[in-house]
């Protein structure tokens, strides 16, 4: 063997931390130290001594087992480079090894390997310059994956999913947008720009929400952009297509108008309002309202060009009159809904006749229409000279289709004319007669007999109006189940007789209008009773469900109701579901509920704040503070009544009450002796009690 490279690999036996499982190459040429002349053989012995030393036994379980997933998890003092060589099969040394022979050879170095205490290399110091040994300062940590090169990695790529979506799909999510936010998103790129502007987004265009956010240039953008997609479009208020060059964009672009909304524009030119009609011939709705372009010449057209039209309302177009009403009613068959308050010339004939040949009508708006007369509307409801029943003298003539009818203002009506009305309009479910002040309690009988599905009903300002008609008539009649909405504001003359007896039987009732009227406090308990009975089907039993309003009540300037109808109001609003006396209610009790409606009141401006607060703590859910309100807002109208009473000009008070109950008897004994009103000599003293709300 030469004397540069001797390859020795050791086999291992036990797993050690010496010298286990391991092969060491000796890379140099062993040299003589101290002086020592070894022989030629002394290098084959110590191989063998190292041989037997890894083998032995002794050295087993020495020193920290090594990681079995990584050799070179643990700090070693040896280069490992193979774990292949395998142990003695009986844990003993070959024989013919250095460690064989006598162990009483004398030993001058240790050995470097650790782990082995007790073994030590004879004759030898130093053995780590002989032996090729690499230390290992850090050692790797066991990992079962390793990490490709950063060249080697694919790059993360990004998805722009908006880029690669259809079409259809991003109209589809920019239709939830709001108008007012597509024309903001509409900068974000020249992509958005041209989507906010699709036509498919503005199918329906109504400025009214938002025209004061819009510029005008954007605006005109969007009808220009959709002008033939968009089917509903509702201009009113926008003040800024009153331009005439706006407009004219506005006629140009819109052809597929199926239900059209100018009212308000009061600048909007004659011909392009013209040229509007005449390029939309699916119109059903349109809506002049106010509009000064609109004339008899208007209507024409509507009548040439709009075959399909359903709703028509040119309220308050003084440019205008009755003819062209006549003139759309002829030219369009379908119409259901006209409305043409504060129009003149509805005294002709010939106008009152066409309404009574269409029959088609289920809304006649004529509110404000001074020219109506007695005859005409007869005519419009019976026509000319119609056959007379002679069991029942009412006219021959089919059943009208009127469905609501406001005839609101028209002051040259009286009873005669109303009263024709009846027996004809069966499907009647609206009625506005309000300021007709000569209308009596014989036209409205019929009317109330023959409407089983009235609805609603105002009746303001009719003077002629007596409590009888409320309580034998209305209360009594077919529609009172359903009647929802009553007002009788300013009828004087209607009072608890009247209304009593309606609040029991209409109990279907949300909103009623009494005030100016001679109703007391009576009214106010007996609808508070109704509706509390009327929620006792739909009590809140569940905790967090509040109240709503199921009633709301105007009383206000009724000289009639003082503060306590109004606490009783207060304390049927307040009061406890499925109880009978008022408790001491408190919002942490889950235990307590609402009443599930309770009435929303109008009274006194002086208590009205009041009124407001108790309610909105109710609304709330916190019923105890409500009734802590009504409890301490009692007590100081209570304190108030008494210190008026003894306090400052209670003398004057006290005076005025003697002299009240003076002429109250006074009345009720007659004239005086002498029969002309006026007593002579001294008057018999009476006593009579003051009893002060």
């Amino acid at each position: 063997m030469a004397d540069s490279d001797v390859p020795v690999t050791i086999p291992s036996g036990p797993s050690t931390p010496a010298a286990s499982d391991a092969s060491i190459t000796v890379n140099s040429t062993i040299e003589n130290e101290g002086g020592m002349n070894l022989k030629k053989g002394s290098r084959h012995r110590l191989l063998r001594g190292l041989q037997r030393m890894a083998s032995s036994p002794s050295l087993a379980h020495v020193g920290r087992q090594r990681s079995a997933s990584s050799p070179y998890s643990v700090h070693s003092t040896l280069s490992c480079v193979s774990l292949a060589s395998s142990p003695s099969p009986f844990g003993q040394p070959s024989p013919g090894s250095y460690f064989s022979q006598s162990s009483n050879a004398p030993s001058t170095a240790p050995t470097s390997v650790p782990g082995s205490p007790a073994a030590e290399l004879p004759g030898f110091d130093g053995i780590e310059s002989i032996l090729a040994v690499r230390k290992i300062e850090h050692p790797i940590l066991p990992s079962t994956t390793i990490s490709l090169p950063t060249e080697v990695k694919k790059k993360a790529t990004t998805i722009n999913m908006w880029a690669k979506m259809p079409h259809e799909i991003k109209i589809h999510v920019l239709s939830f947008l709001l108008p007012k936010e597509l024309v903001r998103i509409s900068r974000v790129s020249k992509d958005f720009h041209t989507l906010c502007f699709d036509g498919q987004l503005w199918t329906s265009f109504d400025a009214s929400e938002f025209y004061k956010d819009i510029p005008a240039e954007s605006v005109a953008k969007i009808i220009t952009a959709a002008g033939p997609f968009v089917k509903d479009l509702n201009l009113r208020g926008c003040v800024q297509v009153e331009h005439y060059k706006r407009a004219e964009v506005l006629a140009k672009a819109c052809r597929n108008l199926i239900n059209a909304t100018l009212e308000g524009c009061r600048n909007f030119q004659r011909t392009t309002l013209h040229n509007l009609l005449r390029s939309n011939e699916k119109l059903t709705t349109l809506n002049l309202t106010g509009l000064t372009a609109v004339t008899n010449a208007t209507c024409k057209i509507i009548a040439q060009s709009c075959p399909q039209l359903e709703m028509f309302n040119v309220s308050w177009c003084k440019h205008m009159d009755a003819r062209g009403v006549k003139t759309v009613l002829e030219g369009c068959p379908k119409l259901k809904d006209l409305r043409a308050g504060e129009i003149k010339g509805f005294e002709s004939s010939e106008v009152a006749d066409a309404l009574f040949k269409t029959n088609n009508l289920e809304r006649l708006v004529l509110a404000g229409c001074d020219d109506l007369t007695d005859n005409a509307l007869q005519i419009m409801v019976r026509g000319f000279e119609p056959e007379i029943d002679v069991l029942t003298d009412r006219p021959m003539v089919p059943p009208r289709k009127l469905r609501h009818l406001d005839l609101s203002r028209c002051n040259r009506l009286s009873s005669n004319g109303v009263k024709a009305l009846g027996y004809l309009v069966p499907d009647l479910e609206g009625l506005q007669l309000s300021g007709i002040t000569s209308i009596t309690d014989a036209a409205l009988e019929p009317i109330f007999a023959s409407t089983p599905r009235l609805t609603l009903l105002e009746l303001e300002d009719l003077a002629e109006l007596t409590n009888s008609l409320l309580s034998e008539h209305l209360a009594k009649a077919p529609c009172a189940p359903n009647l929802e909405h009553l007002s009788i504001s300013y009828c004087e003359n209607l009072g608890d007789t009247g209304m009593l007896p309606v609040f029991r039987n209409c109990t279907k009732l949300k909103s009623v209008f009494v005030d100016n009227t001679k109703i007391s406090d009576l009214v106010l308990a007996e609808a508070a009773a109704m509706v509390r009975e009327r929620a006792t089907s739909k009590t809140t039993t569940q905790k967090g469900v509040k109240p709503v309003v199921g009633l709301n009540l105007v009383v206000y300037d009724c000289m009639n109701v003082t503060w306590t109808g109004v606490r009783e109001v207060l304390s049927r609003n307040a009061e406890i579901a499925g109880r009978t006396s008022r408790p001491i209610a408190s919002a942490a009790n889950p235990n307590i509920f609402p009443s599930a409606e309770i009435i929303f009141l109008k009274c006194f401006y002086g208590w009205q704040m009041t009124v407001d607060e108790h309610t909105k703590r109710v609304l709330a859910g916190d019923v105890g503070a409500a009734n802590r309100l009504e409890k301490k807002w009692g007590l100081y109208m209570q304190a108030n009544e008494e210190a008026g009473v003894g306090g400052a000009n209670g003398r004057r008070r006290r005076r005025r009450a003697r002299e009240a109950a003076q002429a109250h008897a006074d009345e009720e004994d007659g004239d005086g002796a002498n029969g002309g009103g006026v007593f002579m000599g001294r008057r018999r003293a009476r006593t009579a009690a003051c009893a002060v709300m």
